[in-house]
Parts: C-alpha cells; sequence; structure tokens
C-alpha cells in the first residue's frame, strides 16, 4: 500500500473502533469483540505505516522544505564616540562563540590481574599401607 492509501486505513479503522467502543461502554458484547479485533488490525496497520514512513524518507534523502529566511537588522554605527570614563563592570556577552566538537582520544587501559582465590587443600584420606610380609 501507499502511505497515503495506509493513513487512510488507519482513519478508518480508528473510527470504527471509536464507535465500537462507545457501544461497547454500554455493556454490548458483539461491540465489545469488534474493538477487539479492531484493535489487532490497528496494530498491523499501524506496523505497515511505520515502515512505510521509513521507507518514504529514505526515498526522499531527507529533503526539507527550504525554511524561510530571516532579514537581519542592519547594524548601526556611532556617529561620533565620546571618551568614556572605564566601566566599572564589564558587560557580559550576548552571544558566545561557537565550540567546536572535541573529539575524545581513545585511552587504552591495562588489564588488571585477576585475582584467583587459591583453594584451601582438603584433608587427604589415610591410604591403606601395605604391610611388610
Amino acid at each position: 500500500m501507499a502511505l497515503k492509501q495506509t493513513i487512510d486505513h488507519l482513519r478508518n479503522l480508528l473510527t470504527h473502533v471509536l464507535t465500537d467502543l462507545e457501544k461497547a461502554e454500554g455493556g454490548n458484547k458483539a461491540a465489545s469483540q469488534r474493538v477487539r479485533t479492531g484493535t489487532i488490525k490497528l496494530e498491523k496497520t499501524a506496523k505497515m505505516y511505520r515502515k512505510e514512513s521509513i521507507h518514504n524518507e529514505k526515498t526522499s534523502h531527507g529533503k526539507k522544505k527550504p525554511a524561510a529566511k530571516k532579514a537581519k537588522a542592519p547594524v548601526k554605527k556611532a556617529a561620533h564616540k565620546k571618551a568614556a570614563a572605564p566601566k566599572k563592570h564589564a558587560a557580559p556577552k550576548k552571544h558566545a562563540p561557537a565550540k567546536k566538537h572535541v573529539v575524545a582520544k581513545k585511552t587504552t587501559t591495562k588489564a588488571h590481574a585477576m585475582s584467583v582465590k587459591k583453594r584451601s587443600q582438603t584433608a587427604k584420606l589415610p591410604s591403606k599401607r601395605r604391610a611388610a610380609r
């Protein structure tokens, strides 16, 4: 199905399920069954919609509608600057410079020696000694 057909199918299913849901609230058992089967159909159609929408986005190659460009306000220049006394507090900058993306260096870690519990020696049973004949 095409994406538009899938969207129309989803809308139709939703409207039918909603009408049956209202009837089911009133105690209509048949409507309850129709709601249950309708939700299963909704689930399948929703999965189909997801697949088709992803496929549609990939085939459009991520093309977006061009955003409206904002006109920049003209910068006003002061005609005459007076020799002002030094300011006590510097005004904070409005725009901080853009931060560059820093790639973290990969560090190698040394393998730690694994600690192994030593087994305690078990008591050996006395073995039979052959008697000297």
